[in-house]
């Protein structure tokens, strides 16, 4: 029988002091209020603060004028005037509001017609056995591209590879489920979670700067180059150390999971593939095109109507694919269905568009009330003083996150949380808001698998007790933890090698803002 089959653990069990630890934070994340209610404290903490410090009469300064600034209270009568006139511009115009249902709208469809699905199949169980490994882990840390679906859809999949090829499935799953969860912020192809960063990320910069943007694609580079890194990583890691400890799979055969794509979703595939093609041909001659209206004064791109509309491309981008898989394929059939997918995405859409609207005032008392500006002149005075800015400041930042991101399971809830503060006090210190966000994105998605209150581990546990039968949440957590821990710890190292070589981590992101 498989090792982990005669093995009963619990939460409290999975590794002895890491298990009481898991423990101790459930319980504390339990107690914790709905993200709504989260940023309703919140802007009530913003109101009293910035009362007491307008009381005490607190004062900053303007970094683009040097001008003394007075922190304004939200509780005077001019702030309870701001905080009713503009609560609908602070919800509507919040950035990440439209970016991320514009770029879900075209997901959405491509899910729902089945390329996501068909993609990430195909890819897994058309592997040829000497790369199974390989294989399963790209696929699945492209996963975000389908959202929180993946979870369901990749593990089971990657188990049932290993099964074919003669291995252990549970090291299959447990690899797919760490590089899906724990690398949900690499990827290839921008998904929504970049959209999602970028939005809140230029909202907290804007508190510094009013005219700056952090774009969808600003940390690109990194999380691009990271998939192929982490790849070979995680490979490494599943086939020396999961596997071995595993042992041999002598339970039943059944490879029911692993039914292979069918002839449309083939032709659906091929046709998709010829249609995304001609479409990045397109636009790429359209932006390239001389004199092209695309692009920025003197042929600039890196500050251009394109880049500033890349969501708008996005979307195009899974539309054009999704509507020409699923012609092929025969599962769209009236065009009348492309829109009703859509309502169907923006309909599980509806939680986040909520928790959007307090987090959008808080974030706006915020940066008025000019706490948000006070906080950062003093942090960045600080880091100034102790030497902890730049590329070791962020190293420093990344491992504070570490103690929310187990707490709270919305990462961007969490940097909604946390950008107003840390995003203006290293711009501040010269640092591009990218790398921050890039600093942040590591340790929230390294540790996802550890997170306790995650809604989707009743779901996984009942998918992996199909190969171990008496495996509870410490057996999962005890064996994901490693490619929680090492991924983490690579990205670590690309994100101090990134900064000290002076690598963007996105196209026109350097280290250093560029004045």
């Amino acid at each position: 029988m498989p090792r982990l089959e005669t093995t009963e653990l619990t939460l409290a069990d999975a590794r002895g002091v890491s298990g009481r630890i898991l423990q101790r934070i459930e319980r504390v994340g339990n107690r914790l209020p709905h993200p709504f209610f989260l940023f309703l404290i919140l802007a009530g903490i913003v109101a009293v603060a910035s009362a007491i410090a307008a009381g005490l009469g607190a004062t900053t300064t303007d970094p683009a004028t040097g001008d003394a600034v007075a922190v304004k209270s939200i509780l005077s009568p001019e702030g309870l005037a701001y905080a009713v006139t503009s609560a609908i511009d602070n919800f509507v115009s919040f950035p990440p509001f439209g970016l991320i249902i514009t770029v879900m709208l075209g997901i959405g469809v491509a899910e729902r017609v089945g390329l996501l699905g068909a993609f990430m199949r195909g890819a897994v169980l058309s592997a040829p056995r000497w790369a199974v490994t390989f294989v399963v882990v790209f696929v699945s840390l492209m996963g975000n591209l389908a959202s929180d679906s993946s979870m369901v859809i990749l593990p089971p999949l990657a188990a049932a590879a290993f099964l074919a090829a003669g291995r252990h499935p549970l090291a299959g799953f447990i690899t797919s489920y760490a590089a899906v969860v724990a690398g949900f912020s690499a990827n290839v192809v921008p998904a929504g979670t970049d959209v999602l960063m970028s939005g809140i990320s230029t909202s907290a910069a804007q508190i510094v700067d009013p005219d700056a943007e952090i774009s969808v694609l600003a940390n690109y580079f990194f999380f691009a180059t990271s998939t192929v890194i982490l790849a070979v990583v995680i490979t490494f890691v599943c086939q020396r150390f999961l596997e071995p400890r595993l042992g041999p799979y002598e339970g039943e055969r059944d490879r029911g999971d692993a039914e292979r794509l069918g002839g449309r979703e083939r032709r659906g595939l091929l046709v998709a593939v010829i249609a995304i093609a001609v479409y990045i041909a397109l636009v790429a001659a359209a932006v390239l095109w001389p004199g092209s209206s695309l692009q920025g004064e003197d042929g600039e791109l890196l500050q251009s109507p394109f880049m500033s509309s890349i969501p708008v491309f996005i979307l195009l981008f899974f539309l054009v694919g999704g509507v020409s898989y699923g012609i092929a394929a025969g599962t769209l059939t009236q065009w009348a269905q492309v829109p009703e997918m859509m309502t169907e995405t923006v309909k599980e859409l509806v939680p986040f568009i909520v928790v959007i609207f307090t987090a959008a005032q808080a974030i706006a008392w915020f940066g008025w009330s000019q706490l948000g500006l006070l906080l950062a002149t003093g942090g960045a005075e600080v880091m100034e003083q102790t030497g902890l800015g730049g590329i070791w400041g962020l190293a420093l930042f990344s491992v504070f996150v570490w103690l929310p991101a187990l707490l709270l399971t919305s990462g961007s809830a969490l940097w909604t949380l946390l950008a107003p503060i840390f995003v203006p006090m290293f711009m501040l210190n010269g640092v591009d808001p990218a790398y921050v966000q890039a600093a942040f994105r590591i340790t929230d998605s390294a540790s996802n698998p550890l997170v306790p209150m995650n809604p989707m581990l009743p779901v996984i546990l009942g998918l992996m007790q199909k190969w171990a039968p008496k495996g509870g949440l410490g057996t999962l957590f005890s064996l994901v933890m490693p490619f929680t821990f090492v991924i983490w710890g690579v990205w670590m190292l690309q994100l101090l090698v990134w900064g000290l070589v002076g690598l963007p981590v996105g196209p026109g992101h350097e280290l250093m803002i560029q004045r």
